[in-house]
């Protein structure tokens, strides 16, 4: 096989790793941070081929407009004079149609089941990491986004996911002992959730175990590459040559494409997230906060919640109002929970890499034959982790690939 350098050790680097060390490569990944704290260890969990609708989806536009003055809001893109996001911003513009949307369904559903599957086989591979697969909860409380979550559903029986419409009454007979507090939900069968920091770090150290090198606190600051292929990086002062390369550097690809001599339209999306004392056992499946766009998660002992989209540059500020509209949420739907609100070093937050039509990037790069990029998964990394390392390494081997991935392409803003 050869030499792979994968550029990022977030769940989609590590997931590529995987598959590539698999196949035979002698692979090595190339961490900016110390694997203590990426944008994977915070994310709520969840495997959702439910989330078939990308981002960018029709009526965004004006809901993102009315978001915009609510500083507590779920969605927000901070104004700003960077040609990066005004760049973004119309491409998302241009994106958010009920078309594009429908363009994206099945795609979006086919990676999403792709990685469910594989997930059952890396749990046999690097043990349990709380893999529960009893479904997701939207859970709604007004007419209003009761009959779009009723029409999202419908869609989702006609592509032939599991998902079954509930009462209010339904829905608190799968949550018995904590009292829900909705006008009705929908329970999406297909869905399942896991604990993300267990799972990262199970992965490593599998990785590690296997051969796989991963070099922490090595920074990419340079790409050198000739006649259209990379000869060479610069990470943390040293020299690294492989004969194919992976960028999944998440939020930070684009500072990484930039340096290879290519752009990559993203933007950083902070999330926030904290987590609770589960003291009474009684959360017994994960659930969507609908209008709060907020996620429940059971993660053994605790529960974690999260939630916000914040377009901005990376940044290490804490919008404490994003957090307390979080806080203040979920008693809305579960009378019986009232968190306070966390003190900021038990807060989380982290930068999902948005793409302008919500879809990710993935696939072989035009100007460069011996890189593939595998990034801007936005909120649904840990979703796709192990689908998109699958495929990442069938188009480096050049094997059949298992789903068609055009509607990905690394190159369709070009």
């Amino acid at each position: 096989m050869g030499k792979a350098i994968v550029i990022g050790a977030g769940i989609i680097g590590l997931s590529s790793a995987y598959y590539l060390q698999q196949s035979g490569w002698e692979v090595t990944i190339l961490e900016k941070g110390d694997l203590s704290d990426n944008c994977s260890f915070g994310n709520a969990g969840m495997i959702v081929p439910s989330h078939f609708v990308p981002l960018a989806a029709p009526g965004m536009l004006e809901k993102g407009i009315k978001w915009m003055f609510n500083s507590k809001s779920p969605f927000y893109v901070k104004p700003s004079l960077n040609m990066d996001l005004v760049g973004w911003g119309l491409k998302f513009m241009k994106s958010a149609n009920k078309q594009q949307a429908d363009k994206a369904a099945v795609p979006l559903r086919d990676i999403s089941l792709l990685s469910k599957d594989l997930y059952t086989d890396i749990t046999a591979k690097i043990g349990d990491f709380g893999l529960t697969n009893n479904g997701i909860l939207m859970l709604y409380k007004t007419d209003k986004v009761g009959e779009e979550e009723l029409h999202i559903a419908e869609q989702a029986r006609n592509l032939g996911l599991d998902v079954a419409s509930l009462s209010a009454a339904e829905a608190q007979s799968l949550q018995p002992d904590l009292k829900l507090d909705v006008l009705g939900a929908v329970h999406y069968r297909c869905d399942a959730h896991l604990d993300p920091n267990t799972l990262m770090v199970l992965l490593q150290k599998y990785l590690e175990k296997a051969g796989v090198k991963i070099v922490r606190n090595a920074e990419v600051t340079k790409i050198i590459h000739e006649k259209g292929k990379i000869s060479k990086l610069i990470a943390a002062g040293k020299e690294y040559s492989a004969d194919h390369y992976v960028l999944a550097g998440g939020s930070w690809s684009p500072a990484i494409a930039k340096i290879a001599g290519f752009k990559i339209p993203m933007m950083p999306g902070k999330g926030y997230s904290f987590k609770v004392d589960d003291t009474k056992k009684n959360m017994h499946i994960a659930a969507l906060l609908c209008e709060a766009k907020v996620s429940v998660t059971p993660m053994g002992p605790k529960i974690r919640f999260g939630g916000t989209m914040e377009i901005d540059a990376i940044n290490d500020r804490i919008n404490m109002n994003r957090v307390r509209g979080i806080v203040e949420s979920i008693p809305q739907y579960f009378p019986d929970l009232a968190p306070a609100l966390p003190k900021t070093e038990n807060i989380w937050f982290g930068f999902r890499p948005c793409s302008p039509d919500g879809l990710p990037y993935l696939g072989n790069s035009k100007s460069l034959t011996n890189l593939t990029v595998a990034t801007g998964h936005g909120m649904m990394g840990v979703s796709l982790g192990p689908a998109t390392g699958k495929l990442v390494s069938e188009l480096i081997n050049g094997t059949q690939l298992t789903m068609d991935i055009k509607p990905f392409s690394a190159n369709r803003f070009l």
